[in-house]
């Protein structure tokens, strides 16, 4: 084994180690040109999109998002929290973690703002011959997009436990969708419907408990959900077993509250496969709704014997939770702007409600595919 490679592999986090083979391990450190940050230098700068994919080899970067200097209100939390600058601190990541996965989940450019808290060094893998990789070599894209989902898993776990759920709010789930539907092909579809049962979920049934397994994927085709959390810091495992004192359909804790509301076309319980531990919301049904669920076991199964679908169901989980970590970044309201009357658009800013193209793409695609999946299961449309 040469020096570089052993180093390489000293280096590298249990998750890498653990979702990349051999051969994957030897393209990357083949590929990539290692290259030294100064302590202050900016690795990836907000708006401007990125060729490289980087895994940290030495040293510690640091994720902020920014804020315009003019903005009063971002001056004074900055005064509050005892920062010099309007930037926010939102992780830091150290040996064996990757950044720029932006620029082949995303074709947006980045809405944060990496930099080298001290001297570091990284290993450069080029987009481009990433990209061509991850077509030709099917294991490859299925090793890869998992490890990916699994750290951005991570951080985003990071970055909530950070900010704490108050400062997440309702949004709009239509992106998740149309990033679903848009990115699997027709045989997957086909696949869950086939592996997939109808179930009802009558108003007020409690779908997925915060701290307990969750039984499998579940696709909501009919209906409304709420996703909650518990402001409390209870027990977990009191939680668990809270509703041996009364109906399961009752909120665990009363102070819970919502986050979050699921409409048709929804995916809820993908978590557990990429992050083993329980889920920290609870999603119950607010109507009386009908969802297709895919036992857990069964997809287990077919995501170890079909790498095709591997490799698109770990890149739609990615996908998806980079969506989540830019939107907590928006929500804290930095990075985008809101368009005011009259102004002048600058075609350097990203608006709150300005359209992207690059997804309007995957709307007519994936809503083919949704009313295919409900004519397949004989669902009405509402």
């Amino acid at each position: 084994m040469s020096l570089v490679k052993h180093k390489v592999l000293w280096i590298m986090t249990e998750v890498l180690l653990k979702e990349l083979n051999n051969s994957d391990i030897d393209w990357m450190i083949a590929t990539g040109t290692r290259e030294e940050i100064a302590a202050g230098e900016v690795l990836l700068q907000e708006s401007q999109s990125t060729s490289n994919l980087y895994l940290i080899l030495e040293g510690t970067l640091t994720i902020a998002v920014p804020q315009a200097e003019s903005d009063p209100l971002a001056a004074a939390f900055s005064a509050l929290e005892g920062r010099e600058t309007t930037e926010r601190e939102i992780a830091r990541l150290s040996s064996g973690e990757l950044v720029g996965e932006e620029c082949f989940l995303d074709s947006r450019s980045p809405a944060t703002i990496v930099r080298a808290l001290e001297n570091s060094l990284v290993l450069s893998i080029p987009q481009a011959q990433l990209t061509q990789k991850l077509q030709q070599d099917v294991s490859f894209a299925a090793h890869f997009y998992r490890a990916i989902a699994i750290l951005l898993s991570n951080r985003l776990r990071s970055v909530v436990s950070q900010l704490g759920y108050r400062k997440l709010a309702q949004s709009s789930q239509i992106r998740e969708v149309l990033f679903v539907f848009g990115e699997l092909n027709d045989s997957d579809i086909d696949w869950i419907i086939a592996a997939g049962q109808r179930e009802k979920v009558p108003s007020g049934t409690i779908l997925i408990h915060k701290g307990r397994p969750v039984d499998g994927l579940y696709i909501l085709l009919n209906g409304t959900m709420t996703v909650s959390v518990s402001d409390d810091e209870a027990n977990p495992l009191a939680v668990v077993f809270a509703s041996l004192d009364g109906s399961e359909s009752e909120d665990i804790s009363d102070s819970s509250r919502d986050i979050a509301r699921l409409l048709r076309g929804d995916i809820l319980g993908e978590m557990p496969f990429v992050d083993d531990r329980p889920p920290e919301t609870t999603v119950k049904a607010a109507e009386d709704s009908l969802v297709l669920m895919v036992p857990k076991q069964q997809l287990v199964v077919k995501l170890n014997q079909d790498v095709v679908f591997a490799s698109h169901f770990y890149r739609v989980i990615a996908i998806l939770l980079l969506n989540r970590l830019r939107d907590i970044t928006s929500r804290l309201g930095y990075g985008r702007r809101t368009y005011e009357e009259g102004q002048a658009l600058d075609e350097r800013i990203e608006y709150t409600d300005e359209l992207d193209f690059d997804i309007l793409d995957h709307v007519s695609l994936a809503g083919a595919r949704f009313d295919w999946l409900l004519k397949r299961l004989n669902v009405k449309g509402t």
